[in-house]
């Protein structure tokens, strides 16, 4: 029997089973039958969706700006409030009022001293908000990875099986190791496709957020040049 023959039967074998049993195949039997390499995978999955909604709640979090604040704290600039505009930042729970908080408390300084404070914790905002996204990308291309260890082993054990059987080869045992092998591939697959889009949602959303810091760190650096 060549090697032809054997992956025909093996592919008609594989057909059957897919049209008589897999109806009745549930996630947690398909993933059991993945054997231990499941195992890291479904453990990068909840990872991946922790990791995703608690960065996107945090990032939607930061977004949420008040359109009156920068107008306020004009005014109280101003009007020389400082303490005011200082007590107004330091009561609201935003990256935008943090940074401008550190900017008032620089009032005094040269103007260059001012913008460094402010885009140090600018960089430290930033910097909270993308915790956590490295491990998503890691995620979203190692689950794939693992996927693929998991289909290997799975097919060097069945062409084991079929050396050490001789003429005595058990087509259908050895198709429904294959089947077997191949589910820890679309398990990686469908993990890391998962976590590459959140990943690249939250980066865009991080941009966001990091323009808007721009934004307010240009508007309080140009209302101290006029106020001077």
């Amino acid at each position: 029997m060549d090697i032809l023959t054997i992956l025909q039967i093996i592919t008609s074998e594989t057909t059957e089973l897919t049209s008589t049993g897999t109806s009745e195949e549930t996630f947690l039997t398909l993933a059991m039958k993945g054997g231990w390499v499941m195992l890291p995978i479904i453990i990068l999955s909840i990872v991946a969706v922790y990791i995703f909604f608690e960065r996107y709640f945090a990032i939607k979090k930061a977004q949420n700006i008040d359109m009156n604040f920068m107008n306020r704290i004009r005014d109280y600039i101003m009007d020389e409030k400082i303490d005011a505009a200082k007590s107004l930042c330091l009561s609201t729970n935003n990256p935008v009022a943090r940074m401008i908080e550190k900017g008032i408390s620089r009032l005094g300084r040269p103007l260059p001293d001012v913008s460094a404070a402010i885009e140090n914790v600018g960089r430290l905002e930033v910097y909270k908000l993308e915790k956590g996204l490295p491990t998503l990308a890691t995620v979203s291309g190692g689950a794939p990875m693992i996927g693929f260890l998991g289909t290997v082993i799975g097919m060097v054990q069945a062409f084991m099986e079929m050396s050490t059987s001789g003429n005595n080869i058990d087509v259908s045992q050895l198709s429904q190791g294959i089947y077997t092998a191949l589910i820890t591939t679309v398990a990686g697959l469908i993990v890391g496709i998962i976590a590459y889009f959140a990943y690249n949602t939250l980066v865009a959303k991080v941009e966001k957020v990091v323009n808007n810091l721009e934004a307010g760190t240009t508007e309080f650096m140009d209302l101290l040049n006029e106020s001077v």
